[in-house]
């Protein structure tokens, strides 16, 4: 994140000695990003972070990619994805759409996840309905319904759902932040940005847990290995720096509407190695006395669309099948606009009540299994109101 944290117990200059009561010296952890270069934050563990008894290869299979072919616009409905009563937030993830730069996937947690750390990349939740408390060695957060969580590469971390929680999960091969042109060249959110750090949450005070060999599951460019501590790694006494774990909820996102429609870029909320994130929010739309509220038909000739409806009722959409819980994807290659009578339907209109979240790749997303689970086979046809010749 791009501005400074202290948390706990740290030394009064940074790579000093810092002892514990017993005099032993603390062990400092520097996590940086961009080999030095970047965001980075300071660590200071009871243990040793690099004190691992075993390794162990994991076997996994996510299922196969398969290309968008024949290239069409596609529909699915989360709730039609079965995850069983033990799911958890990091082995349950069922994978919807996925390319070389980010996997995406859905979750129904009621189960404890195991410690955790994703090597490949910065992760982002979205979550869709449930509460959970995310336990991490920056300390622990708590998460509800329409909050949006940024975990940093190789942060450790378990999800222990409160119930049940579902969680839309995206998983980069690399970092996740909010727009550049949001923020200053020291890295503050400017006045423009449609949101700032009074929005945001992070750790508040460290979390410390006992333990002797203790498994982490992680994350890495070749698979998943599972590592054996000596000690738990939940064993930091405090941190500062840039870079953790931080929250926000969409409802603090705010609008920035015109007197006619506002183009995508306008919802912008993060990006990351070639995707952004954009949160559509209620809103008062357009104001021109001959405005047309509802998006115009609109190639995106570089990137694929996909929206995740979370609340309310999308106006573009209707009559098309699309409700809480649906995604659309709208593949580079394919005009989509508004369904058949939205725009004249929109005309007149003072306020949207629609919540939707949107990742626009700049890569093709094929499809995962959990989207061959959950498709609507009609939706492609729903502009015509015809079904596939023949």
């Amino acid at each position: 994140m791009p501005y400074y944290r202290r948390v706990g117990e740290i030394p009064h200059k940074r790579h000093t000695a810092f002892r514990k009561p017993d005099g032993g010296l603390y062990a400092e952890e520097l996590m940086g990003v961009e080999g030095f270069s970047a965001d980075s934050a300071l660590l200071y563990h009871r243990g040793l972070p690099t004190a691992i008894v075993d390794a162990v290869a994991v076997e996994e299979d996510r299922g196969s990619l398969t290309p968008n072919h024949p290239l069409k616009p596609r529909a699915y409905k989360t709730g039609e994805l079965k995850f069983g009563g033990d799911a958890d937030a990091v082995t349950g993830r069922r994978r919807l759409f996925g390319n070389a730069d980010v996997s995406i996937g859905f979750v129904t947690a009621t189960a404890p996840s195991p410690l955790y750390r994703n090597a490949a990349g910065d992760e982002l939740f979205y979550v869709q309905g449930g509460s959970a408390t995310v336990e991490t060695i920056y300390g622990s957060l708590e998460i509800g319904d329409g909050d949006y969580l940024v975990i940093p590469t190789s942060c450790t971390y378990r999800v222990l759902p409160h119930g049940e929680v579902g969680l839309f999960t995206l998983e980069a091969r690399g970092h996740i932040g909010p727009p550049k042109r949001y923020l200053s060249a020291k890295g503050q959110f400017l006045e423009h940005s449609p949101y700032c750090e009074r929005d945001v949450r992070g750790p508040s005070e460290p979390l410390l847990a006992d333990g002797e060999d203790v498994e982490v599951l992680v994350r890495h460019r070749a698979g998943l290995t599972r590592y054996t501590y000596a000690t738990h790694p939940f064993d930091v006494v405090g941190w500062d720096g840039c870079l953790y774990p931080w929250a926000f909820n969409i409802d603090d996102f705010e609008p920035i509407t015109g007197r006619v429609h506002q183009p995508p870029p306008v919802h912008q909320t993060f990006e990351g190695p070639n995707f952004v994130v954009c949160s559509f929010c209620p809103r008062k739309v357009d104001y021109h006395q001959d405005s047309i509220p509802v998006p115009y038909n609109h190639a995106n000739v570089d990137s694929d669309e996909l929206m995740f409806y979370v609340r309310g009722n999308y106006e573009a959409r209707k009559g098309s099948g699309i409700g809480v819980g649906s995604l659309s994807l709208h593949p580079s290659g394919f005009t989509h606009g508004p369904q058949p009578g939205a725009a004249e339907a929109s005309i007149g209109a003072e306020f949207f009540d629609e919540t939707a979240v949107m990742v626009d790749t700049f890569a093709p997303l094929e499809l995962g299994e959990a989207a061959d689970a959950s498709e609507d086979p009609g939706y492609a046809w729903t502009w015509s109101r015809r079904g596939p010749k023949g």
